[in-house]
Protein backbone atom coordinates (compact mmCIF):
# COMPACT_ATOMS: atom_id res chain seq x y z
CA UNK A 1 0.00 0.00 0.00
CA UNK A 2 1.44 3.36 -1.01
CA UNK A 3 0.88 5.36 2.14
CA UNK A 4 -1.03 8.50 2.99
CA UNK A 5 -1.92 11.54 0.87
CA UNK A 6 1.33 13.40 1.77
CA UNK A 7 3.33 10.32 0.80
CA UNK A 8 1.43 10.05 -2.49
CA UNK A 9 2.19 13.70 -3.30
CA UNK A 10 5.83 13.13 -2.46
CA UNK A 11 5.85 10.04 -4.69
CA UNK A 12 4.60 12.06 -7.66
CA UNK A 13 7.21 14.78 -7.12
CA UNK A 14 9.98 12.21 -6.72
CA UNK A 15 9.07 10.36 -9.90
CA UNK A 16 9.17 13.69 -11.70
CA UNK A 17 12.73 14.07 -10.40
CA UNK A 18 13.66 10.80 -12.11
CA UNK A 19 13.42 12.54 -15.46
CA UNK A 20 16.65 13.58 -17.24
CA UNK A 21 16.17 17.20 -16.12
CA UNK A 22 16.43 16.30 -12.46
CA UNK A 23 19.15 13.78 -13.22
CA UNK A 24 21.31 16.58 -14.51
CA UNK A 25 20.65 16.25 -18.23
CA UNK A 26 19.33 19.81 -18.35
CA UNK A 27 20.58 21.40 -15.14
CA UNK A 28 19.19 24.89 -14.70
CA UNK A 29 20.95 27.85 -13.11
CA UNK A 30 19.14 31.18 -12.97
CA UNK A 31 20.53 34.65 -13.45
CA UNK A 32 21.95 36.44 -10.41
CA UNK A 33 19.30 38.21 -8.33
CA UNK A 34 19.44 41.70 -6.79
CA UNK A 35 21.63 40.48 -3.91
CA UNK A 36 23.79 38.21 -6.05
CA UNK A 37 21.77 35.13 -5.16
CA UNK A 38 21.60 32.26 -7.63
CA UNK A 39 19.15 29.38 -7.94
CA UNK A 40 20.37 26.06 -9.34
CA UNK A 41 18.37 22.92 -10.10
CA UNK A 42 20.29 19.69 -10.78
CA UNK A 43 20.81 16.12 -9.48
CA UNK A 44 21.49 17.55 -6.01
CA UNK A 45 18.06 19.15 -5.85
CA UNK A 46 17.23 22.82 -5.53
CA UNK A 47 20.10 25.03 -4.32
CA UNK A 48 19.83 28.74 -3.48
CA UNK A 49 23.17 30.51 -2.89
CA UNK A 50 23.85 33.98 -1.48
CA UNK A 51 27.42 35.30 -1.94
CA UNK A 52 27.77 37.81 0.93
CA UNK A 53 27.44 36.57 3.56
CA UNK A 54 28.04 33.12 2.09
CA UNK A 55 24.79 31.20 2.66
CA UNK A 56 23.56 28.10 0.82
CA UNK A 57 20.15 26.47 1.11
CA UNK A 58 19.86 23.04 -0.51
CA UNK A 59 16.53 21.21 -0.67
CA UNK A 60 17.10 17.53 -1.35
CA UNK A 61 15.05 14.41 -0.83
CA UNK A 62 14.79 10.69 -1.33
CA UNK A 63 12.13 8.18 -2.30
CA UNK A 64 12.50 4.42 -1.73
CA UNK A 65 9.67 2.36 -3.21
CA UNK A 66 9.73 -1.39 -2.38
CA UNK A 67 7.94 -4.36 -3.95
CA UNK A 68 8.40 -8.05 -3.23
CA UNK A 69 7.14 -11.48 -2.30
CA UNK A 70 8.09 -14.13 0.27
CA UNK A 71 7.30 -17.76 1.04
CA UNK A 72 7.68 -19.97 4.13
CA UNK A 73 8.84 -23.59 4.20
CA UNK A 74 6.29 -24.53 6.88
CA UNK A 75 2.58 -24.49 5.95
CA UNK A 76 0.01 -22.73 8.10
CA UNK A 77 2.00 -19.57 8.76
CA UNK A 78 0.31 -16.19 8.20
CA UNK A 79 0.88 -14.17 5.07
CA UNK A 80 4.41 -12.78 5.00
CA UNK A 81 3.69 -9.41 3.38
CA UNK A 82 0.43 -7.59 4.11
CA UNK A 83 1.29 -5.25 1.21
CA UNK A 84 3.31 -6.28 -1.83
CA UNK A 85 4.23 -2.67 -2.62
CA UNK A 86 4.99 0.09 -0.12
CA UNK A 87 6.78 3.40 0.23
CA UNK A 88 9.79 2.63 2.42
CA UNK A 89 10.99 6.23 2.68
CA UNK A 90 9.72 9.59 1.40
CA UNK A 91 12.06 12.24 2.76
CA UNK A 92 12.40 15.96 2.28
CA UNK A 93 15.87 17.18 3.30
CA UNK A 94 16.63 20.91 3.54
CA UNK A 95 20.19 21.83 4.59
CA UNK A 96 21.29 25.37 5.38
CA UNK A 97 25.04 26.14 5.31
CA UNK A 98 26.19 29.48 6.75
CA UNK A 99 29.76 30.37 5.93
CA UNK A 100 32.28 27.61 6.56
CA UNK A 101 31.36 26.94 10.18
CA UNK A 102 27.59 26.38 10.52
CA UNK A 103 25.34 23.62 9.15
CA UNK A 104 21.63 23.23 9.95
CA UNK A 105 20.16 19.94 8.69
CA UNK A 106 16.60 18.59 8.79
CA UNK A 107 15.02 15.42 7.40
CA UNK A 108 11.31 14.58 7.49
CA UNK A 109 9.85 11.24 6.41
CA UNK A 110 6.27 11.49 5.12
CA UNK A 111 5.93 7.68 5.11
CA UNK A 112 6.66 7.16 8.84
CA UNK A 113 3.95 8.44 11.20
CA UNK A 114 5.79 7.15 14.30
CA UNK A 115 9.33 8.54 13.76
CA UNK A 116 8.99 11.14 10.99
CA UNK A 117 11.92 13.30 12.17
CA UNK A 118 15.35 11.97 11.22
CA UNK A 119 18.29 14.40 11.23
CA UNK A 120 17.38 17.69 12.91
CA UNK A 121 20.60 19.26 14.14
CA UNK A 122 22.87 22.27 14.22
CA UNK A 123 26.59 21.64 13.63
CA UNK A 124 29.50 24.02 14.26
CA UNK A 125 32.89 23.50 12.61
CA UNK A 126 34.79 26.50 13.96
CA UNK A 127 37.54 24.47 15.65
CA UNK A 128 40.29 22.72 13.63
CA UNK A 129 39.31 19.21 12.48
CA UNK A 130 36.36 19.22 14.90
CA UNK A 131 32.56 19.17 14.58
CA UNK A 132 30.20 19.97 17.48
CA UNK A 133 26.59 18.88 16.88
CA UNK A 134 23.39 19.47 18.87
CA UNK A 135 20.05 17.93 17.94
CA UNK A 136 18.53 14.72 16.61
CA UNK A 137 21.19 12.62 14.88
CA UNK A 138 22.59 9.12 14.47
CA UNK A 139 24.22 7.72 17.59
CA UNK A 140 27.90 7.03 16.67
CA UNK A 141 27.69 3.24 16.53
CA UNK A 142 28.05 0.70 13.67
CA UNK A 143 29.63 1.35 10.27
CA UNK A 144 26.60 -0.13 8.52
CA UNK A 145 24.16 2.15 10.39
CA UNK A 146 26.21 5.31 9.83
CA UNK A 147 26.24 4.73 6.07
CA UNK A 148 23.37 6.50 4.31
CA UNK A 149 20.44 4.25 3.43
CA UNK A 150 20.96 5.53 -0.12
CA UNK A 151 24.36 3.83 -0.11
CA UNK A 152 23.91 0.50 1.71
CA UNK A 153 24.69 -2.58 -0.39
CA UNK A 154 21.18 -4.06 -0.01
CA UNK A 155 17.63 -2.80 0.44
CA UNK A 156 17.94 -3.20 4.21
CA UNK A 157 20.75 -3.33 6.74
CA UNK A 158 21.73 -6.65 8.33
CA UNK A 159 20.06 -8.54 11.18
CA UNK A 160 22.66 -7.11 13.57
CA UNK A 161 21.19 -3.66 13.03
CA UNK A 162 18.54 -4.69 15.59
CA UNK A 163 21.06 -3.67 18.27
CA UNK A 164 21.55 -0.16 16.89
CA UNK A 165 19.30 2.60 18.27
CA UNK A 166 17.43 4.94 15.96
CA UNK A 167 18.44 8.57 15.76
CA UNK A 168 18.43 10.22 19.18
CA UNK A 169 18.48 13.77 20.50
CA UNK A 170 21.77 14.76 22.10
CA UNK A 171 25.12 16.48 21.86
CA UNK A 172 28.18 15.04 20.10
CA UNK A 173 31.75 16.10 19.39
CA UNK A 174 33.84 14.58 16.61
CA UNK A 175 37.50 14.99 15.79
CA UNK A 176 39.69 13.52 13.06
CA UNK A 177 43.26 13.23 11.90
CA UNK A 178 44.70 12.20 8.57
CA UNK A 179 43.48 8.61 8.84
CA UNK A 180 41.58 8.35 12.14
CA UNK A 181 38.35 9.62 13.71
CA UNK A 182 36.87 9.79 17.22
CA UNK A 183 33.30 10.74 18.11
CA UNK A 184 31.58 10.84 21.50
CA UNK A 185 28.21 12.09 22.69
CA UNK A 186 25.38 12.02 25.21
CA UNK A 187 21.87 11.12 24.02
CA UNK A 188 18.29 10.88 25.26
CA UNK A 189 15.35 9.53 23.25
CA UNK A 190 14.35 10.37 19.68
CA UNK A 191 12.97 13.85 18.98
CA UNK A 192 9.75 12.31 17.62
CA UNK A 193 9.26 10.60 21.02
CA UNK A 194 9.76 13.76 23.04
CA UNK A 195 13.44 13.14 23.98
CA UNK A 196 12.56 11.45 27.33
CA UNK A 197 11.36 7.97 28.25
CA UNK A 198 14.47 5.93 27.48
CA UNK A 199 17.08 7.12 29.96
CA UNK A 200 20.40 8.76 29.08
CA UNK A 201 23.18 7.18 27.02
CA UNK A 202 26.87 7.86 26.52
CA UNK A 203 28.21 6.68 23.16
CA UNK A 204 31.54 6.73 21.38
CA UNK A 205 33.21 5.42 18.24
CA UNK A 206 36.83 5.42 17.09
CA UNK A 207 38.18 4.39 13.69
CA UNK A 208 41.57 4.09 12.03
CA UNK A 209 42.51 3.48 8.40
CA UNK A 210 46.10 2.12 8.25
CA UNK A 211 45.76 2.05 4.45
CA UNK A 212 44.04 5.07 2.94
CA UNK A 213 44.59 5.90 -0.73
CA UNK A 214 42.28 6.72 -3.62
CA UNK A 215 42.24 3.06 -4.70
CA UNK A 216 42.67 1.14 -1.44
CA UNK A 217 41.28 1.45 2.10
CA UNK A 218 41.69 -0.70 5.20
CA UNK A 219 39.31 0.28 8.01
CA UNK A 220 39.02 -0.78 11.66
CA UNK A 221 36.49 0.58 14.13
CA UNK A 222 35.34 0.11 17.71
CA UNK A 223 32.17 1.60 19.23
CA UNK A 224 30.16 1.39 22.41
CA UNK A 225 26.94 2.66 24.00
CA UNK A 226 26.05 2.63 27.69
CA UNK A 227 22.48 3.66 28.60
CA UNK A 228 21.08 4.12 32.09
CA UNK A 229 17.32 3.99 32.52
CA UNK A 230 14.84 4.73 35.32
CA UNK A 231 11.96 2.56 36.52
CA UNK A 232 9.48 4.97 34.93
CA UNK A 233 10.96 4.59 31.44
CA UNK A 234 9.19 2.60 28.73
CA UNK A 235 9.70 -1.14 28.33
CA UNK A 236 12.71 -2.18 26.26
CA UNK A 237 13.09 -4.75 23.47
CA UNK A 238 15.24 -6.00 20.59
CA UNK A 239 13.71 -7.27 17.33
CA UNK A 240 14.50 -7.57 13.62
CA UNK A 241 12.34 -7.77 10.48
CA UNK A 242 14.40 -10.23 8.47
CA UNK A 243 16.12 -7.70 6.16
CA UNK A 244 12.90 -6.77 4.32
CA UNK A 245 10.63 -3.97 5.50
CA UNK A 246 7.52 -5.52 3.93
CA UNK A 247 7.28 -8.31 6.52
CA UNK A 248 4.24 -7.96 8.78
CA UNK A 249 6.15 -8.90 11.94
CA UNK A 250 9.66 -9.62 13.21
CA UNK A 251 10.84 -13.23 13.50
CA UNK A 252 13.44 -12.79 16.25
CA UNK A 253 11.97 -10.66 19.04
CA UNK A 254 12.65 -10.46 22.77
CA UNK A 255 9.25 -8.92 23.40
CA UNK A 256 8.88 -6.07 25.89
CA UNK A 257 11.39 -6.40 28.72
CA UNK A 258 10.29 -4.62 31.91
CA UNK A 259 12.56 -3.14 34.59
CA UNK A 260 15.58 -2.68 32.31
CA UNK A 261 18.07 -0.57 34.27
CA UNK A 262 21.11 -0.55 31.98
CA UNK A 263 21.79 -1.45 28.35
CA UNK A 264 25.33 -1.71 27.01
CA UNK A 265 26.46 -2.39 23.47
CA UNK A 266 29.88 -3.03 22.00
CA UNK A 267 30.63 -3.22 18.29
CA UNK A 268 33.72 -4.07 16.24
CA UNK A 269 34.10 -3.07 12.56
CA UNK A 270 36.30 -4.17 9.67
CA UNK A 271 36.30 -3.11 6.03
CA UNK A 272 38.69 -3.40 3.11
CA UNK A 273 38.28 -1.80 -0.29
CA UNK A 274 40.53 -2.36 -3.30
CA UNK A 275 39.33 -0.59 -6.42
CA UNK A 276 35.82 -1.82 -7.25
CA UNK A 277 35.88 -4.57 -4.57
CA UNK A 278 34.64 -4.03 -1.00
CA UNK A 279 34.35 -6.41 1.95
CA UNK A 280 32.83 -5.28 5.25
CA UNK A 281 32.04 -7.03 8.55
CA UNK A 282 30.79 -6.22 12.05
CA UNK A 283 30.15 -8.02 15.32
CA UNK A 284 27.84 -6.53 17.96
CA UNK A 285 27.19 -7.70 21.52
CA UNK A 286 24.44 -6.24 23.69
CA UNK A 287 23.87 -6.76 27.41
CA UNK A 288 20.80 -5.92 29.50
CA UNK A 289 20.77 -5.50 33.29
CA UNK A 290 17.56 -5.25 35.30
CA UNK A 291 16.76 -3.38 38.48
CA UNK A 292 17.42 -5.25 41.70
CA UNK A 293 14.43 -6.86 43.39
CA UNK A 294 13.85 -8.27 46.89
CA UNK A 295 16.11 -11.21 46.03
CA UNK A 296 18.95 -9.07 44.68
CA UNK A 297 20.01 -8.21 41.15
CA UNK A 298 18.85 -10.63 38.44
CA UNK A 299 21.61 -11.97 36.17
CA UNK A 300 22.37 -9.91 33.08
CA UNK A 301 21.22 -11.13 29.68
CA UNK A 302 23.51 -10.96 26.64
CA UNK A 303 22.64 -11.08 22.94
CA UNK A 304 24.81 -10.98 19.84
CA UNK A 305 24.79 -10.58 16.09
CA UNK A 306 26.96 -9.78 13.12
CA UNK A 307 27.42 -9.89 9.38
CA UNK A 308 29.98 -10.14 6.62
CA UNK A 309 29.27 -8.74 3.17
CA UNK A 310 31.13 -8.15 -0.07
CA UNK A 311 30.42 -6.17 -3.22
CA UNK A 312 31.95 -5.71 -6.64
CA UNK A 313 31.26 -2.82 -9.00
CA UNK A 314 31.34 -4.53 -12.40
CA UNK A 315 31.96 -1.60 -14.72
CA UNK A 316 32.87 1.38 -12.60
CA UNK A 317 34.92 2.76 -9.76
CA UNK A 318 34.69 1.53 -6.19
CA UNK A 319 32.92 3.19 -3.31
CA UNK A 320 34.69 6.29 -1.98
CA UNK A 321 35.75 6.34 1.69
CA UNK A 322 34.64 9.53 3.45
CA UNK A 323 36.56 10.32 6.62
CA UNK A 324 34.45 13.29 7.75
CA UNK A 325 30.78 14.32 7.37
CA UNK A 326 29.30 17.72 6.66
CA UNK A 327 27.82 17.61 10.16
CA UNK A 328 26.68 15.08 12.74
CA UNK A 329 28.35 11.79 13.66
CA UNK A 330 28.68 9.88 10.38
CA UNK A 331 32.49 9.72 10.29
CA UNK A 332 34.51 7.11 8.37
CA UNK A 333 31.92 5.55 6.04
CA UNK A 334 31.75 4.34 2.45
CA UNK A 335 29.70 6.38 -0.01
CA UNK A 336 27.60 5.20 -2.92
CA UNK A 337 28.58 4.15 -6.43
CA UNK A 338 29.47 6.98 -8.79
CA UNK A 339 28.05 7.06 -12.32
CA UNK A 340 30.55 8.65 -14.74
CA UNK A 341 29.14 11.06 -17.33
CA UNK A 342 29.83 8.73 -20.26
CA UNK A 343 28.05 5.77 -18.62
CA UNK A 344 24.78 7.54 -17.90
CA UNK A 345 21.81 6.13 -19.81
CA UNK A 346 20.77 9.67 -20.77
CA UNK A 347 24.20 10.04 -22.43
CA UNK A 348 23.91 6.78 -24.36
CA UNK A 349 25.65 4.57 -21.75
CA UNK A 350 24.39 1.49 -19.92
CA UNK A 351 24.77 2.74 -16.35
CA UNK A 352 26.85 1.06 -13.64
CA UNK A 353 26.20 -2.43 -12.19
CA UNK A 354 27.12 -3.77 -8.75
CA UNK A 355 26.77 -7.30 -7.34
CA UNK A 356 26.83 -8.09 -3.60
CA UNK A 357 26.46 -10.97 -1.13
CA UNK A 358 25.97 -11.06 2.64
CA UNK A 359 25.70 -13.50 5.53
CA UNK A 360 24.17 -12.15 8.74
CA UNK A 361 23.02 -13.65 12.02
CA UNK A 362 21.36 -12.70 15.29
CA UNK A 363 20.92 -14.58 18.59
CA UNK A 364 18.29 -13.27 21.03
CA UNK A 365 18.29 -16.32 23.34
CA UNK A 366 19.84 -16.10 26.80
CA UNK A 367 19.17 -17.22 30.40
CA UNK A 368 15.69 -18.58 29.86
CA UNK A 369 14.62 -15.82 27.51
CA UNK A 370 13.79 -17.19 24.06
CA UNK A 371 13.92 -14.23 21.72
CA UNK A 372 14.77 -16.31 18.66
CA UNK A 373 17.60 -17.06 16.24
CA UNK A 374 17.96 -16.12 12.59
CA UNK A 375 20.55 -16.64 9.86
CA UNK A 376 20.21 -14.92 6.48
CA UNK A 377 22.07 -15.24 3.19
CA UNK A 378 21.43 -12.35 0.78
CA UNK A 379 22.36 -11.89 -2.88
CA UNK A 380 21.96 -8.49 -4.51
CA UNK A 381 22.19 -6.71 -7.84
CA UNK A 382 22.10 -2.92 -8.18
CA UNK A 383 21.83 -0.88 -11.36
CA UNK A 384 22.69 2.83 -11.38
CA UNK A 385 21.43 4.29 -14.69
CA UNK A 386 21.86 7.92 -13.52
CA UNK A 387 23.62 9.69 -10.64
CA UNK A 388 20.37 10.02 -8.65
CA UNK A 389 18.60 6.81 -9.65
CA UNK A 390 19.14 3.23 -8.44
CA UNK A 391 17.27 -0.03 -8.94
CA UNK A 392 17.95 -2.90 -6.52
CA UNK A 393 17.00 -6.59 -6.62
CA UNK A 394 17.67 -8.82 -3.58
CA UNK A 395 17.13 -12.51 -2.90
CA UNK A 396 17.20 -13.51 0.78
CA UNK A 397 17.20 -17.02 2.20
CA UNK A 398 16.63 -17.08 5.95
CA UNK A 399 16.58 -19.83 8.56
CA UNK A 400 14.53 -18.90 11.62
CA UNK A 401 13.77 -20.25 15.05
CA UNK A 402 11.09 -17.78 16.17
CA UNK A 403 11.04 -16.14 19.57
CA UNK A 404 8.42 -16.74 22.25
CA UNK A 405 6.93 -13.28 21.63
CA UNK A 406 5.91 -14.48 18.13
CA UNK A 407 4.88 -18.02 19.04
CA UNK A 408 1.14 -17.29 18.77
CA UNK A 409 1.45 -16.49 15.07
CA UNK A 410 4.66 -18.25 14.02
CA UNK A 411 4.71 -21.25 16.37
CA UNK A 412 7.90 -22.58 17.94
CA UNK A 413 9.30 -24.89 15.25
CA UNK A 414 12.13 -23.67 12.98
CA UNK A 415 11.33 -22.73 9.41
CA UNK A 416 13.00 -21.17 6.40
CA UNK A 417 11.83 -18.16 4.43
CA UNK A 418 12.71 -17.11 0.88
CA UNK A 419 12.27 -13.49 -0.09
CA UNK A 420 12.58 -11.57 -3.34
CA UNK A 421 12.45 -7.80 -2.99
CA UNK A 422 13.13 -4.93 -5.34
CA UNK A 423 13.50 -1.19 -4.83
CA UNK A 424 13.21 1.92 -6.97
CA UNK A 425 15.45 4.48 -5.29
CA UNK A 426 15.47 8.17 -6.23
CA UNK A 427 17.64 10.66 -4.33
CA UNK A 428 18.61 14.22 -4.99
Amino acid sequence: MIGSRPAQAFLAASLACATPACAGDDAFEGMAGPYGERLRYDEKGLTLTFPDPEVTLNIGGRLHLDAGTAGFSRPGLPEAFPDKVAVRRAWIEPTLTIGKDWVIAFQYDFSDPQLPINDAFVAWKGLPDTILTLGNMKVPFSLEWLQSNNDTLFTERSLANAFVPDRRFGFAVGHHGQAWTAVAGVFGNAASNGIGGDGVAAAGRATVAPILTDDETLHFGLAGIYRRRSRSDDDFSFSTQAEASLFARPFADTGDLPDVARVSRLGAEFAYRNGPFLVQAEYIRAEIERFAGPGGSPPARAFQGGYIEAALVLNGEGRRYALTPNGGTTYATFKGVAVPEGQRVSRGGIGVFEVAARFSAIDLDDRGLRGGLERDVTLGLSWYPEPNLRLIANYIHGRVRPGAAQSDTLGTAPFSVDTVIGRLQIYW
